[in-house]
C-alpha cells in the first residue's frame, strides 16, 4: 500500500511538473520570439523565427529610442497610470477602512454592490461613458481616462483592502485610541503602515491594468499627442504593417516598464494576496 501510494505521488508530481513546463513554455516562447524578433529583419523572421539573429539588427530598437513619439506615449502612459493608481488606492483605502472597522445599516449591501461591479463589463459602458465625458468636456483630456479607470478599479481594490483590514486585531485599534489616536489617526498612522503588502498588491494591479488599457484611451483621445503606448502600438502596427521586426521591437519596449514594475513588486503582490485570502 505504501509503495502504491508513493508511486501515485511520484506520478502526480511528474504530471504537475509537465503542466508547469508546458504553461511556462506558452509564456516564455512568445516573449522570446518578440525580443529576439526585434533584432532581426523580416527575411530572418520568415526563415528562422525562433533562432538567434544572424546578423543582429539593433536599429529596430535604437531608432525607437531616438523617436520623440515613443517617449511622449511612454510619458502619457506613466502619467495616467500613476494618477489613476493614486486616486483608486486612496479612495478605496478609506472606503475599505469604513467597511471593515465600522458596523452600520446597509454596510453589507454596499459591499455587495461593489462586488457586483466586478461582473460589469467595461465594453458595455463605453458608449454611455463616451457621451458623459463629452458632455463634461473631458475628451482629449487625461482626466477623461484617469477618472473612469479609477472608478472601474474601485471594486477589486476595496474588496482586497477590506479583507486585509479585517485581519488587524481590534486590540491594536483600542491601544491606539487609548494613546490618543482619533479614528483618522489610527487609519493614517497605524493601519496604512501595517497594510503595506495589501497596498502594494492593489497598486500593482491598478498600474498594470491602466498600462494595458487600450479601449478607453482610443475612445477618449483623438489628439495623437495624448496617445498612450497601447494605442501607439496599434497605430505603429498599421503604419509599419510590412515591417514585422520593427513592430515586435515596439511591442517589447512597450512591455518593459510594466514588467519591470511587476518584477520589483512581485513579493509584495504575492504577500498581499496571501494575506487577503487568509483574512
Amino acid at each position: 500500500m505504501t509503495a502504491r501510494t508513493s508511486g501515485a505521488q511520484r506520478t502526480r508530481s511528474i504530471v504537475l511538473h509537465l503542466i508547469c513546463i508546458g504553461v511556462g513554455a506558452l509564456i516564455v516562447v512568445p516573449v522570446w520570439f518578440g525580443v529576439i524578433g526585434g533584432f532581426k529583419d523580416n527575411g530572418q523572421l520568415s526563415t528562422n523565427p525562433l533562432g538567434l539573429p544572424d546578423p543582429w539588427v539593433p536599429e529596430n530598437y535604437t531608432d525607437l529610442f531616438a523617436s520623440g513619439v515613443f517617449w511622449r506615449q511612454l510619458g502619457n502612459s506613466l502619467l495616467i497610470a500613476v494618477s489613476s493608481t493614486v486616486i483608486v488606492v486612496g479612495a478605496a483605502a478609506m472606503a475599505a477602512f469604513v467597511f471593515a472597522r465600522y458596523a452600520f445599516r446597509g454596510r453589507e449591501f454596499l459591499v455587495t454592490l461593489f462586488a457586483i461591479g466586478l461582473m460589469f463589463p467595461f465594453a458595455v459602458a463605453i458608449l454611455p461613458l463616451f457621451v458623459l465625458l463629452r458632455s463634461m468636456g473631458l475628451l482629449d483630456n487625461p482626466l477623461g481616462v484617469i477618472l473612469p479607470q479609477a472608478a472601474f478599479g474601485l471594486p477589486i481594490t476595496i474588496i482586497i483592502l477590506r479583507q486585509f483590514f479585517r485581519t488587524i486585531p481590534a486590540e491594536v485599534e483600542e491601544a491606539a485610541v487609548l494613546d490618543g489616536c482619533s479614528s483618522f489617526g489610527f487609519f493614517w498612522r497605524v493601519l496604512l503602515p501595517m497594510a503595506r503588502p495589501a497596498l502594494a498588491t492593489v497598486s500593482v494591479l491598478a498600474v498594470v491594468t491602466s498600462w494595458n488599457n487600450f479601449m478607453l484611451p482610443l475612445v477618449v483621445f483623438s489628439d495623437q499627442s495624448w496617445w498612450t503606448l497601447p494605442v501607439g502600438v496599434q497605430a505603429f502596427q498599421g503604419q509599419y504593417a510590412d515591417d514585422t521586426a520593427r513592430v515586435l521591437a515596439y511591442v517589447v519596449l512597450s512591455m518593459i516598464p510594466a514588467l519591470g514594475f511587476y518584477a520589483v513588486a512581485e513579493r509584495q503582490l504575492v504577500g498581499g494576496l496571501t494575506g487577503s485570502v487568509k483574512g
